[in-house]
């Protein structure tokens, strides 16, 4: 929004008369809060009250979020004659407690060289751990089987969906071992004082080690050490503690239902008991708690502390009248009729109120006709053509609107991307992937930059030589040739007998190389002159310049444009930086230290508007903050959305465990009971609650999806696969009370605006 068309309502202007201490708000989905917390960063930074190298710092959730908020926070200083690039810090908590690490790194015993592996490099190693303890311990998990199962069908199960099972036990073991600031040997101690045997725990332990070590094996830390590790480096040295705090005098949260332990304290720490805090979130809106360490509790009880000013967001322009009053519906549902009692407070007030009347953000017109809510029992397959059919017939009509479809698995996303291409129907399903794109030309770039950073060094110049020749990766023979001349430029110790020769010092004349290599060579060796003459550049023409060189790809070209903008703002920032910082701040990104600096779609902002008259195709999860024409949702089955209920099935219960049980969570019961003396473990106990803890999640995930929709809302259903493990799932029950709602009038038979016709159920 333009800053000269923003008119803030009665309650953004509470927020934004913020001057310090701390300060709570509950923001319903669509409210403005992004912009609100902009502005209110803008107004800090204008104020005066910051010293020349004081910062605000916002941390937010996820890499869209950060470049979104330094987008519009540079806008808005800009505007008010400031410099667009000085006075604050937009972080996700990794690139926030990366910062941290990094001003100390021994401090937790790390080198000032140390890699952060990504999520996929972190999955493989965990991965090889909890196979290689499988292989170790055939029969240890015995117990746990269902003992009905054929023996073919367990010979089978012992050798794939088991290994799954594993990893993710190990996964969830691990970071809750992290989470509570436990090294392996701190769990094997507790393990060792131990009475009767936890044998979850046991091999939880067992593989935490294992991968531990194969991280410290190659110089790196993962995600979830980043953040231990920077909160043991607050706790560890006061003086550091101190600067950091007054660098960052107002701390500004965004998503704060989505805060963990770890962030909570970190936070908590760098504020400070008397310091400036302002957490903005919404607990209706937490729905990474089940494979996350994230609560949506430490939100709830910051706003119950003594002495936090406690603000509301409560008016939303995102959405028609008729789809806010579904959502607001399906949380009184919950806090009201919903039949299992413990969760009620999956949901909770403020409901959402429509923008009042000549509102600048203002809803879009009504028409409670355009929500369908289907009552249809489809298969799988017949789910998926009736939505394809839909939007076959509703696309042409709509050219200029966004439309997406929302599922709540990836698998099922897959499956309607094939649909429609089938149909020639355009989707976009970059929310459904994950690219390593940025990754890879980040990487490239940084290593020209750092060899003309230090032009001397013969084994920086050799990995710029596979990099210029990276695209030999796809023939094996000629990578391996590729390999074989870098090593050999690794041995010139003279880089500039090779890069500069002088009459009678030439080392490529001089070396014993085929006619080939050596035009290859020769090739290469003008490249980097040409290189070397562009250092006078300043580092964004300098990029771009390597950029034509390097990538032939436009995607790649574009990636390079994005990555020469964010240098050029790292340059205007740090004017004491050169070419080594530079060149680190590339490095960081390649090995996803700066995982939030990312520039698919997924990390630099997708934007709906961008993709009128296609379908994007995405998970529920990955749709939070996103906003469409018309929604989409998906699966409302009692699979994907259980209520607690006799027939529902549970996804981390495995047909192949006896009794229902969660290994999962019956393993970090395990860890919780270790860490406190007083913990009971109780087989089941813990399954029952996670069951408990999932039901509330997809509460909240669904009234998600709902608010994704600002004019057209379509809900449907599958029986799911038919298989002996899984009976047929049936209608989600907050769809039936959704539906029961909607067909007796809904929110018109209380306002007046409305017309007291019930909505007939038609075709989509």
């Amino acid at each position: 929004m333009p800053p000269e068309s923003f008119i803030p309502r009665p309650k953004q202007a509470e927020v934004l008369a913020y001057t310090g201490g701390k300060m709570g708000v509950s923001a319903v989905p669509g409210s403005g809060k992004t912009e609100t917390l902009s502005r209110l960063a803008a107004q800090l930074i204008a104020g005066g009250s910051l010293a020349g190298h004081q910062e605000v710092l916002v941390v937010t959730l996820v890499n869209s979020a950060v470049d979104n908020f330094y987008r519009r926070v540079s806008n808005l200083v800009k505007t008010r004659g400031l410099l667009p690039h000085a006075g604050y810090r937009v972080r996700t908590l990794h690139g926030l407690s990366h910062d941290i690490v990094r001003e100390r790194p021994a401090l937790v015993g790390l080198s000032d060289k140390f890699e952060i592996v990504d999520e996929r490099s972190a999955d493989e190693i965990l991965g090889e751990a909890a196979a290689a303890w499988l292989r170790g311990h055939p029969y240890t998990l015995e117990r746990f089987l269902d003992p009905a199962l054929e023996s073919s069908k367990l010979d089978w199960v012992r050798r794939d969906p088991l290994l799954d099972q594993v990893k993710e036990i190990a996964l969830a073991f691990t970071r809750m071992a992290k989470d509570r600031q436990l090294a392996p040997e701190q769990v094997r101690d507790k393990l060792d004082g131990l009475v009767n045997p936890l044998p979850l725990a046991e091999m939880g332990w067992a593989i935490y080690a294992d991968y531990q070590r194969a991280l410290a094996y190659r110089g790196a830390v993962d995600f979830d050490d980043l953040i231990r590790l920077a909160l043991l480096a607050l706790q560890s040295d006061d003086k550091m503690l101190a600067r950091l705090g007054d660098r960052w005098p107002f701390v500004l949260e965004d998503e704060a239902q989505d805060s963990s332990r770890l962030q909570e304290q970190i936070l908590r720490l760098l504020t400070g008991p008397d310091g400036n805090w302002v957490r903005v979130g919404d607990p209706n809106q937490a729905i990474y708690e089940t494979f996350t360490t994230a609560s949506p509790d430490y939100l709830r009880d910051f706003l119950d502390e003594e002495g936090v000013a406690r603000r509301e967001l409560p008016n939303s322009g995102r959405s028609t009248e008729s789809i806010i009053c579904l959502a607001n519906h399906l949380v009184t549902w919950t806090m009201d009729e919903h039949p299992v009692h413990a969760v009620r407070d999956a949901l909770s007030p403020p409901p959402i109120l429509p923008a009042p009347p000549g509102d600048t953000q203002p809803n879009p017109p009504d028409d409670p006709a355009a929500i369908y809510l289907m009552g249809n029992k489809f298969s799988p397959d017949g789910e998926l053509r009736a939505v394809v059919e839909s939007l076959v017939r509703w696309l042409p009509e709509h050219p200029e609107s966004t439309v997406a479809v929302l599922t709540p698995r990836n698998k099922r996303g897959f499956d309607v991307v094939d649909a429609l291409r089938q149909r020639d129907v355009e989707t976009v399903d970059s929310l459904l992937r994950s690219s390593t794109s940025t990754r890879k030309a980040a990487g490239a770039l940084a290593n020209v930059l750092h060899h003309l950073a230090d032009p001397t060094a013969p084994q920086r110049l050799a990995r710029v030589f596979q990099v210029w020749r990276r695209a030999d990766q796809e023939d094996p023979e000629a990578w391996q040739h590729v390999l074989k001349l870098s090593k050999l430029l690794a041995g010139c110790r003279q880089v500039e007998e090779y890069v500069w020769p002088r009459a009678g010092q030439d080392w490529l004349a001089e070396a014993d190389l085929s006619d080939e290599d050596t035009a290859l060579l020769a090739m290469f060796r003008g490249a980097i002159q040409r290189w070397q003459g562009a250092i006078v550049l300043p580092v964004d023409q300098l990029l771009l310049t390597l950029g034509q060189d390097l990538f032939t790809e436009a995607s790649d070209l574009a990636l390079t444009h994005k990555l020469a903008v964010t240098l050029r703002q790292a340059a205007e920032q740090h004017p004491q930086w050169r070419l080594p910082e530079l060149a680190g701040e590339l490095a960081v990104i390649a090995r996803n230290e700066r995982r939030f600096l990312g520039f698919s779609d997924e990390d630099s902002g997708f934007d709906p508007s961008a993709y009128k008259g296609k379908v994007v195709v995405a998970t529920m999860h990955k749709a939070k903050g996103l906003e469409w024409d018309r929604v989409y949702l998906m699966s409302a089955n009692s699979y994907d959305f259980p209520s607690g209920q006799p027939y529902d099935q549970y996804i981390a219960e495995k047909w192949f465990v006896r009794d229902e049980l969660n290994l999962g969570a019956e393993a970090l019961a395990q860890l919780e009971a270790l860490l406190d003396n007083q913990l009971i473990y109780r087989e089941g106990d813990a399954t029952a609650q996670a069951r408990l803890d999932y039901v509330r999640e997809r509460l909240r995930l669904l009234y998600v999806g709902i608010t994704r929709a600002k004019q057209e809302l379509v809900v449907t259903w599958n029986s799911g696969r038919s298989a002996t493990s899984r009976p047929e799932a049936v209608q989600a029950l907050p769809l039936v009370a959704l539906q029961s709602y909607w067909e007796l009038g809904g929110c018109r038979q209380d306002e007046p605006a409305y017309a007291a016709e019930p909505v007939k159920f038609r075709s989509v």
